[in-house]
Formats: structure tokens, C-alpha cells, sequence
């Protein structure tokens, strides 16, 4: 639910009003190439762009693994009908479905969105593909490389990118990859990374999109206090 508050915060902020159901209002299939190609070069409805590149990044995650879940599709789903209500989801249903026979080049989805976006909130998206991922329980690994690849696109830190995906997918070394550092760092480097993504990643980067938004970011604002207290229990650092 914490992700689905976020990505309503981030919809609301960006999307507006009726320049979406304008968009969405096109039919899919056939039309769909014509209409994304006519977004991306004609620039004059950014917030549509937008629209259409959240939707193209979910569908190539979800079909990464050669199969389409019905829990990633419901997934999808109760978002659009949280951001923008029932009437209207069934017309982004239809061309999420679209999308999901066709092969489009995600390079221009990504180019919208690092346009749209400031790093905090390219962050955050990460978030959302991810449960996209998961929530099918079974994340597979091409989807974790799909992922990586468009936080690539997406001129995101490497290191930003463990930071993440270690929040979803633990190991004996989850907590140093989350702070983004190694076992053996020193107690004063340790703090030094720590305060460091807590000033990175503190929901108040995010305070544009509301208050939905910050509740969502300060979920994971905590796995960064949360790695960062057992490392201190596990070294005994005061």
C-alpha cells in the first residue's frame, strides 16, 4: 500500500487534469505506435509523454520472463484505479495490454522521464517497478536485470541502484549494501555513508508530491535506519 500512496503522490503532482483522459482517450492497438511516436516528437503534451512511459517501463518488466502474471496485472491495475479512478482504468488497461505485444524501445520512455524527473524522484520510480516485479512473490532474475537496465537509462548510481534492490532481496550482506559500503569499513565510514543517504534519500526531497508521497518515502527512509542500527548492534558502535 506504501507504494501505491507514493505513486499517487508522484501521479498527482505531475499529471494534473485533463490532458490524460485526452490521451488515454485514443484508442489502443493499431494506433498506439502512431500515438507514443506523436508524443515523443511533438512535445506538447509532456504530462501524456509521461503517462505512456510509465506504462511502457511496466510492461517491459513484466514480460521480461517470457510470462505476464495476473498478480502484476492486478498490480498495475489497483494503481490507475487509486490515481485515476475506475471509468477511466479500463482505457489504460487496454493499452498497457497493447503494449505488451509489441517490442518499443524503452530508451525514449526513460529519456521522458529523466526529463520529468529529478534524481530523488527517478529513485522513488524504482520503487514502483520493483513491486511491479514482486508481486508475483517469485521475482526472477531477468526482471532484476531488467530493472538494473533501465535504472542504467535512467542515469541512476550504481550504487544507488543496491541500495534499492537490496531492500527487496536480503542476504547475510544487505544491511553494508543498503548503507553502500563494504564488511570491512571502519565504524567512522560507516557513519560518514550513513549520514550521507540519510540526507539522500529524507522523504523531505520528495515534500512536491504531498504528503501521501513523504509517508511512502519515509518507509524506506527507515531500511536505511534499520541497516544502520544492526550494523551498529552487530559492532557494538555508540
Amino acid at each position: 500500500m506504501g507504494l501505491i500512496k507514493w505513486i499517487t503522490g508522484l501521479l498527482g503532482f505531475l499529471f494534473g487534469g485533463g490532458i490524460i483522459g485526452g490521451l488515454i482517450g485514443y484508442a489502443a492497438g493499431s494506433l498506439l505506435e502512431g500515438l507514443v511516436k506523436k508524443e515523443y516528437t511533438t512535445g506538447t503534451q509532456r504530462q501524456g509523454d509521461f503517462s505512456i512511459s510509465l506504462l511502457i517501463l511496466a510492461a517491459q518488466v513484466m514480460k521480461t520472463d517470457g510470462k505476464v502474471m495476473r498478480s502484476e496485472l492486478e498490480y498495475v491495475k489497483a494503481f490507475f484505479v487509486r490515481n485515476f479512478g475506475v471509468e477511466h482504468t479500463n482505457n489504460r488497461l487496454e493499452i498497457l495490454k497493447e503494449l505488451l505485444k509489441k517490442n518499443i524501445d524503452i530508451n525514449e520512455a526513460c529519456s521522458q522521464i529523466r526529463t520529468s524527473l529529478n534524481y530523488s524522484n527517478r529513485l522513488q520510480l524504482l520503487h514502483y517497478l520493483f513491486g511491479i516485479a514482486c508481486a508475483d512473490v517469485a521475482c526472477s532474475q531477468k526482471e532484476r536485470d531488467m530493472i538494473h537496465y533501465i535504472s542504467q537509462l535512467l542515469w541512476l548510481n550504481e550504487a544507488d541502484y543496491k541500495t534499492i534492490e537490496a531492500m527487496y532481496f536480503k542476504n547475510s550482506d544487505s544491511d553494508y549494501t543498503i548503507l553502500q559500503i563494504d564488511k570491512n569499513a571502519t565504524n567512522e565510514e560507516i557513519k560518514r555513508s550513513y549520514r550521507k543517504l540519510a540526507k539522500k534519500y529524507h522523504p523531505d526531497k520528495l515534500s512536491s508530491l504531498g504528503e501521501d508521497a513523504k509517508r511512502a518515502a519515509q518507509e524506506k527512509f527507515q531500511e536505511i535506519n534499520n541497516a544502520y542500527e544492526r550494523i551498529k548492534k552487530a559492532r557494538n558502535i555508540i
